[in-house]
């Protein structure tokens, strides 16, 4: 059988720096903003039986400045390949792009419209050159479609309710008292008790 390739993790720094550079190459706004499961809005397309069409929201569930640095980091311990993707753009030349993670994304390749990077294990999807509407009335996200649906590659995406749940593991003590701010080893008392479901190498304890 033939080994996996070896890859390296970039910082977040690194990652954004390339993922800006890609965008600016496409003619696409280099200005971010980051979104996540619960800011999603799909909705019916009346004019197409059976169709969706995408939009977002960061009115009713605004992200915390760090959303993106956690869910990142989360990622980023796991062997799964990550996924800059961008959804389109809004006025004033703001990317909308979302950060999604899962072993369904190792095949995908140009012609899929993403760009590799497998020294980091991770992938870019730029998009098409489409506008995406930001949704402000909160009867359409609210009843925007959230099940009985195409599957879709966003279907992979951090939800928000799960970075809530990294940072609250903040104010818990570590079993055996790892002096660093984030675990990364599997130790036994972490598998034996692991809080809230998560794996050890995604758990986030407080500086010492």
């Amino acid at each position: 059988m033939e080994s996996e390739t070896k890859f390296t993790r970039p910082t977040i720094t690194e990652a954004l720096n390339a993922w800006r550079q890609l965008l600016a190459e496409h003619g696409f706004a280099t200005n971010l903003t980051w979104i996540f499961e619960e800011n999603l809005c799909m909705e019916q397309q009346r004019a197409t039986p059976g169709g969706f069409r995408f939009g977002f929201q960061t009115r009713f569930t605004p992200p915390d400045n760090d959303a993106l640095d956690i869910a990142f980091d989360h990622f980023s311990d796991t062997g799964a390949r990550m996924v800059f993707y961008r959804l389109g753009e809004v006025e004033p030349g703001q990317s909308v792009c979302i950060l999604l993670c899962d072993p369904w994304f190792e095949p995908k390749r140009e012609a899929d419209g993403y760009v590799r990077r497998d020294d980091w294990k991770m992938s870019f999807h730029p998009g098409q050159a489409n506008k995406l509407e930001e949704v402000t009335d909160l009867t359409r996200w609210l009843r925007r479609v959230k099940r009985d649906r195409a599957f879709h590659d966003l279907d992979f995406c951090m939800a928000l309710a799960t970075i809530d749940e990294i940072k609250s593991t903040a104010g818990r003590s570590c079993p055996t008292n790892v002096s660093r701010r984030r675990c990364s080893t599997a130790c036994a008392a972490c598998w034996a008790s692991p809080p809230n479901g998560l794996l050890p190498a995604a758990r986030w304890w407080p500086s010492p």
